[in-house]
């Protein structure tokens, strides 16, 4: 257990909207309605990630009350995180560097592959782990202040938070060698460009965006969501003839529910919800 991991935020609970009572003070949680609003509380350093926070995140995403339907992911102060603490970078040997590397392996993907899809709300740095822990989310909102590095190349160390497996599929192979071997730093509008992020908006915009975009998502069935964020993925990774199958076994599962069969009258009698833009 890292140091620190013991001291936690007791009051999130007793706050308004509050509903994870064992969060450490680096992490805070809060719900609007059917949303889970989820804020790195460390601005001092920049949100940078240490152990506590990386498993008060896995804790969290794996107990969210099971009425939550969405997630937004924020961080406090004028950045999202500015990646791994490394003030807290001990000497490891390398049976410990692949657990400890394993760790965030593990709390990252209940984060892609947990029961809720994730908005991350981007600003200010987004560098090493801040980017593989933004990567982890299903959909990103950038403000005009972000920008995105990872200097691990730089510092003679190698990403392990997922960033080789996940920012590969969102910038290419060749885009992420770049960014590592020369620590290049790429904007907001660059990495809206790149596919960094779905959503660029103004300074002091990125929390409401996501509110809205979290609210819209939770609106669909949790069926629908669930095949978006886990069979969608393992599809893309298939070959096609499998694809196909489970695409097929997928879509009629889907669409085989009751939620689904009224949704799909509503829309034929002209009842259902419009297709939103933007």
């Amino acid at each position: 257990m890292a140091k620190g991991t013991k001291k936690t935020r007791k009051a999130s609970a007793g706050q308004p909207g509050g509903f994870a009572p064992d969060l450490p003070p680096s992490i805070a949680a809060r719900r609007q309605g059917a949303i889970a609003i989820v804020t790195l509380t460390r601005p001092q350093k920049r949100n940078a990630l240490n152990d506590t926070m990386v498993e008060g995140l896995a804790a969290l995403f794996q107990t969210l009350p099971k009425d939550i339907r969405a997630v937004v992911l924020n961080g406090e102060g004028e950045h999202f995180s500015a990646g791994l603490d490394l003030t807290e970078l001990t000497e490891r040997n390398t049976a410990e560097g692949v657990e400890h590397s394993a760790s965030w392996h593990r709390a990252f993907q209940h984060i892609e592959f947990g029961r809720v899809p994730v908005v991350a709300v981007l600003h200010g740095a987004v560098v090493g782990g801040g980017l593989e822990l933004a990567a982890a989310a299903h959909v990103r909102v950038a403000e005009k202040s972000t920008y995105y590095a990872l200097p691990e190349g730089t510092r003679g160390i190698y990403v392990g938070g997922g960033a080789s497996v996940r920012l590969p599929r969102l910038i290419g192979v060749s885009r992420m060698q770049e960014m590592m071997l020369t620590g290049r730093t790429y904007g907001a509008e660059e990495g809206q460009a790149m596919g960094l992020s779905h959503h660029l908006v103004a300074d002091g915009k990125g929390l409401a965006k996501g509110i809205e975009l979290a609210e819209r998502i939770a609106e669909n069935t949790s069926i629908t969501n669930f095949a978006i964020m886990h069979v969608l993925p393992r599809i893309a990774e298939s070959d096609p003839a499998s694809g196909y199958v489970t695409e097929s076994l997928m879509a009629a599962i889907a669409q085989g529910g009751d939620e689904a069969k009224a949704r799909l009258k509503d829309f034929l009698e002209k009842r259902g919800k419009k297709v939103l833009r933007g």
